[in-house]
């Protein structure tokens, strides 16, 4: 574990008094929790947990503080999921996980890992949302232990053909991804697929509208069709719930509501960086400032930091303008990057920003990105990470 040698907090700065920090992070090969407080000099690592397992998200329950999942594939017990209440100390697993419902003829899909863990609405303390590969909705009443099939979605033909084959999409399986509750209405949802676009619920996913207005697509595919839509992350405002930034197979984009067309604000990147990644980092106060990851878009689609050089990208403006943030940073021969769940902040007065790579790295920025430093190294593949203040 690394600990920095000064504090990057400016005299006379209040931290949040009394707060202390676990970064959850998801790997390969199991999961490993980053413990500090709130000055976030010094880390202390707990872990591994599921050690060998594939870890694919871990979230620990804002709501009440202490109910953590984790969404693991295990090579006896296949896809499933496993809840702690005492930050990992123990561990059971769900009695009735994430599974799509079979055909009358005793065939269908099979969810091959869940993929995405998000808390329902604050007013629903013990419901949770999870989305799987292949695409799948599912929900819990009962804290995450046992699931069962949310809205329309997995089953509505028309969704199906947007899907695609499980054949398609990411190279670990086509997913669905990035469900988001609106904090001011429970009925109100989004998610995204890879593929088959980004979805709106107005009535609680009883019907879902598709927005894909102003989406780029790959070249020589038909746009109109949300089968050909490849959203990587979307991020809602905490501060502003009516905005919506998008890292896109095809770009960077924002939606500012009620309008329903992105507006394409990574043209604004260097053109020698591009605007293609998977993560997207939104700050909790500030709906103009949001961060991204850029990898390597040209058409090989390396998946590796531009040229060898990682950094990070802010805007501050909306979009209007990005700048490059690598203090701290490996000037070169760095080729990892960073998968979509695996960027994610805190939400202490000067805000912090954590990033894994698929090097095992995690690194740290304790002032929204000014300066960067590496807080854990040697773990396997990072698949996501989460920051939990309790």
């Amino acid at each position: 574990m690394g600990a920095a040698k000064k504090s990057d907090n400016k005299p006379g700065a209040k931290s949040s008094a009394g707060k202390k920090l676990v970064v959850l992070v998801a790997t390969r090969k199991g999961g490993w929790l980053l413990h500090s407080d709130a000055r976030r000099k010094k880390w202390k690592i707990d872990g591994p947990h599921f050690l060998g397992q594939v870890t694919h998200h871990m979230v620990l329950d804002p709501r009440d503080g202490k109910t953590l999942l984790a969404a693991v594939s295990t090579g006896h017990l296949g896809p499933t999921l496993f809840r702690s209440t005492n930050l990992g100390r123990k561990w059971s697993e769900a009695s009735k996980p994430p599974a799509f419902a079979k055909a009358a003829d005793g065939k269908g899909r099979s969810v091959k890992h869940t993929f995405w863990l998000t808390p329902c609405h604050a007013n629903e303390p013990k419901a949770w949302y999870a989305g799987t590969s292949p695409q799948g909705l599912f929900r819990s009443d009962d804290a995450g232990d046992t699931w069962e099939p949310f809205s329309t979605i997995n089953d509505d033909p028309q969704f199906r053909e947007w899907m695609g084959s499980e054949q398609d999409g990411t190279p670990d399986g086509p997913k669905l991804h990035s469900i988001i509750v609106d904090p001011r209405d429970p009925r109100h949802l989004y998610i995204a697929m890879s593929g088959g676009g980004v979805h709106e619920s107005l009535d609680q996913g009883q019907t879902w509208q598709a927005l894909l207005d102003g989406l780029k697509v790959v070249e020589g595919f038909d746009a109109s069709k949300p089968a050909f839509h490849d959203p990587h992350c979307v991020r809602m405002c905490p501060s502003n719930p009516d905005r919506l930034y998008q890292q896109n197979h095809c770009g960077i984009y924002r939606l500012d509501r009620p309008a329903r067309e992105w507006q394409h604000i990574g043209k604004k990147m260097p053109r020698k960086v591009g605007d293609i990644g998977f993560p997207m980092v939104v700050h909790p106060r500030d709906d103009k400032t949001a961060w991204v990851l850029p990898m390597d878009g040209t058409s090989v689609w390396p998946r590796t930091c531009p040229d060898g050089k990682p950094a990070v990208y802010v805007t501050r403006n909306s979009g209007t303008g990005w700048k490059r943030l690598d203090a701290g940073m490996p000037e070169q021969q760095a080729w990892w990057t960073v998968k979509r769940q695996a960027m994610t902040s805190d939400t202490q007065k000067e805000l912090g920003l954590y990033f894994g790579t698929t090097g095992g790295e995690v690194w740290l920025s304790r002032n929204e990105g000014k300066t960067w430093h590496c807080i854990a190294r040697h773990l396997p593949e990072i698949y996501a990470l989460e920051v939990a203040e309790i």
